[in-house]
This record gives structure tokens, C-alpha cells and sequence, in this order.
């Protein structure tokens, strides 16, 4: 029966239908559901979790925006073919606060039964926003150490640095750099804050034994690790004044930057 449930001791356990749904049905749910109302740029399964024909959760497979790099700083010998990234994972409000470890451990037998050929499943949690894995972690995902990331805000809107050159460079002048940081001036007339956090990476082996061993001798990461927790967390924010990074509180997010919020950070007024 599609969307059953049964009762393990005090739990509902779901058993979801996948279906794969368009890119828009996706964005519609994330917009109202995740914490960023954007989509990583490369994507390539759109997978929807249904209960009794309700879409309930999304999940969004694909790569970021270095993916042979982000797969070969930890697995040399893999490429972009060898794994996938979940990019967005989201459900609805009304789901119960486990529902998402029931999520990501169907979405693993899908991708068994759909993708055979996958060797690991990636995913990174943002610790800039506050968040440490608590999900992956519950559901048995391998800590992979972290990296250090950065973020501009104006306004409690997030700005990544590629998205910069289309509010800092007037509209009709050319310019050939891919990005275009702010300078202190422009920083201060505009109010943005520039913060660096730490970013946290979790893995999944989907490959057998064998596969998985000659993996875990080549990893150039320690996969163990203690996992993190919020007393983990740490942020900086770049004073203007003297140019160094100082400790901070947790940047006041409030969304990502798309178009439909570009007039929330239009630089060029």
C-alpha cells in the first residue's frame, strides 16, 4: 500500500513512494520548506517522497559547484560518475521530527536499486547556518572533517561571492572576472557583512566491501573523527577597520539570495 505506516514501539515508520518530479514541483517545496529557497546548479534527480499520493519530502541528487575536486580531495581515484551529492533535503511541517532519517535511509535503497553503478553518496551540512549533521549522523553517515567556508549577507540575505558581480557591476558594463568581491568602501555604504564558518561532510559508502576497503586506504581524510556538535560551531566576521577576522555570534540568516529576492540586495541604487 503506498504511504503505509507501521508502529515500532512508539514511532510510525513510513514507507514512502519515490517517484522522480519535475524541477519547478521541487523548487515549489524547497521555497517552502528549507532554510535556502534556491537549488545547487547542477542537479540531477529530483526525487519526491510520497504518503497516499501527498508529496511529503523532496531530496535533490547532483554535485556542487567543484565536483571532481570536492570528490578527489577525499577520494582520489573517484570522479564525478562515482558519486552524488544530495543537494536539498526537505519535508513538510506537518511530518514528525524523525521523518527525515526514515527519508535518507529509503533514498539509500533507491539509489541501490536506480543507480547501482554509485560508489558514495556526499552531502555537507552547514555549520555557517548553524547546523552540524545531527540528521546524518542519526542515520549512520561517515564524518569527513570540515572545511572552512565564507559568506557575504546584506540584510540577513545570503550572497555568495559568485552572485556578487551581477549587483556590484552596473547593469551593461562588461567586465571578464567570474567574481567580483566588494571592496571595504562598497561593504560599509551597503551594510554587508562578510562571515567565515565551518562547512561539515558527511559520506556514505554505497559500494561493497571490497570497493569500500580500497577507498577507506586511499581516503586522504580521517574517517574517524569525532562527530561534531553545536560547541563546534564557530563563526568570524571580517572587521572593516583593521582587516582581520574576528569571533562572532551566528550570522542572522533569513534566506539565499534568487532572483525573485534580488531587489532585497540591489547594490546598484
Amino acid at each position: 500500500m503506498v504511504g503505509a505506516f507501521i508502529m515500532q514501539g512508539s514511532e510510525e515508520m513510513y514507507r514512502f513512494d519515490i517517484k522522480e518530479i519535475s524541477k519547478e514541483a521541487a523548487l515549489k517545496m524547497i521555497q517552502k520548506y528549507h532554510y535556502s529557497n534556491t537549488l545547487p546548479k547542477i542537479n540531477k534527480h529530483f526525487l519526491g517522497f510520497f504518503l497516499d499520493s501527498e508529496l511529503v519530502g523532496v531530496v535533490t541528487l547532483g554535485w556542487g559547484t567543484r565536483p571532481r575536486h570536492t570528490i578527489q580531495r577525499i577520494f582520489p581515484s573517484l570522479d564525478t560518475k562515482d558519486y552524488l551529492e544530495i543537494g536539498r533535503m526537505c519535508m513538510t511541517e506537518e511530518m514528525p521530527r524523525n521523518s527525515e532519517s526514515q527519508m535518507l535511509s529509503q533514498l539509500v535503497k533507491w539509489i541501490r536499486k536506480n543507480i547501482p553503478e554509485l560508489k558514495v553518496l556526499f552531502t555537507w551540512a552547514d555549520g555557517m547556518l548553524g547546523k552540524v549533521g545531527y540528521v546524518y549522523q542519526a542515520s549512520n553517515f561517515i564524518y569527513a572533517g570540515y572545511s572552512v567556508g565564507e559568506m557575504y549577507m546584506k540584510d540577513g540575505v545570503k550572497l555568495h561571492v559568485r552572485q556578487m558581480k551581477s549587483f556590484l557591476v552596473p547593469e551593461g558594463q562588461k567586465d571578464e572576472r567570474i567574481t567580483v568581491r566588494p571592496t571595504a568602501e562598497q561593504m560599509r555604504k551597503h551594510n554587508i557583512l562578510h562571515f567565515k564558518g565551518k562547512q561539515y561532510r558527511y559520506l556514505l559508502f554505497l559500494c561493497d566491501g571490497k570497493e569500500r576497503q580500497k577507498l577507506v586506504e586511499e581516503c586522504l581524510i580521517d574517517l574517524g573523527l569525532p562527530r561534531p556538535k553545536d560547541d563546534d560551531l564557530m563563526w568570524r566576521v571580517k572587521d572593516l577597520d583593521t582587516g582581520k577576522w574576528v569571533e562572532s555570534d551566528e550570522p542572522p540568516y533569513k534566506t539565499d539570495v534568487d532572483q525573485k529576492s534580488k531587489g532585497l540586495v540591489n547594490l546598484n541604487m
